[in-house]
């Protein structure tokens, strides 16, 4: 019989795969359900890992242009350059996320607050930035330039206080240096991938002498389910930005934040 946690466990998986990739900061919408349901994650790390089941949906979807441009390297200077562009935009959280690790893990997952503080003004910066961009100049996430892809890495670490976004950051720094709704989503996409995959691996070394198989069970579910909803949102997600923008997951966070502080 699956026990309350295992199930606490799916339905945050399920949680997690339905924010993962849109502007609402998946960590910080586990952090507070796990809070409220009682949900207990050996080193806080069920809610870093299961999002690694999220981003394998990106394979699925894009399976194609990633192995396209894995084959074509050699051959071509567009995949190159491509590629070359989220290498950039990935080095700046991969060094200061291994230098912040003990911080980010035991100050900020900690804090109902802080996230409920970052999801608010993570909100109005959104508005704002959705409204503010008009011409935008940047229409293809594979012609990022570089200089640009490494201020988007930077824009990145800013989401390793839970509550702001790691889409949200990426999505809004493109939107700033002049990218359009679609392409930014885009590269917000193919950046998670070797973002996660590397906070996943260097999650569970540190914290593999206090999983135990229980804790191992529970990040098997919540990974799976992450994986599940990740498929449905990820194929939705490109064309309903295209039409709408951001403003509706503007005012979401804004009143998760709000209800936050109200039930604290």
């Amino acid at each position: 019989m699956m026990s309350d946690q295992t199930l606490v466990a799916g339905i945050l998986g399920l949680l997690e795969g339905l924010t993962e990739f849109i502007p609402v900061s998946s960590t910080g919408h586990v952090l507070l359900a796990g809070h409220f349901l009682g949900f207990n994650s050996a080193g806080n790390t069920f809610e870093v890992v299961i999002q690694l089941g999220a981003i394998l949906a990106i394979l699925g979807v894009y399976a194609r242009k990633i192995i396209d441009t894995t084959v074509t390297l050699p051959s071509s200077a567009q995949s190159r350059h491509f590629a070359a562009s989220v290498i950039i935009a990935f080095l700046p959280a991969a060094v200061i996320g291994v230098m912040a690790h003990g911080f980010i893990k035991n100050v900020l997952f900690e804090s109902p607050r802080v996230i409920a503080t970052a999801l608010i003004l993570g909100g109005i910066v959104l508005l704002f930035v959705d409204k503010l961009v008009k011409n935008p100049t940047h229409t293809d996430a594979e012609r990022f330039p570089l200089p640009m892809a490494l201020i988007i890495g930077f824009i990145q670490c800013l989401a390793m206080v839970p509550g702001v976004s790691r889409s949200g950051a990426t999505i809004v720094g493109a939107l700033a240096l002049g990218a359009d709704k679609r392409s930014a989503a885009e590269f917000s996409f193919f950046l998670s991938m070797p973002t996660m995959l590397g906070a996943f691996t260097y999650d569970l070394y540190k914290n593999r002498e206090i999983l135990d198989s229980a804790a191992m069970g529970d990040i098997a579910v919540g990974f799976a389910a992450a994986f599940v909803m990740a498929l449905f949102v990820v194929k939705g997600l490109l064309g309903f930005v295209s039409r709408h923008g951001y403003a509706l997951f503007g005012w979401w966070r804004i009143a998760v934040g709000l209800l936050v502080f109200w039930a604290l």
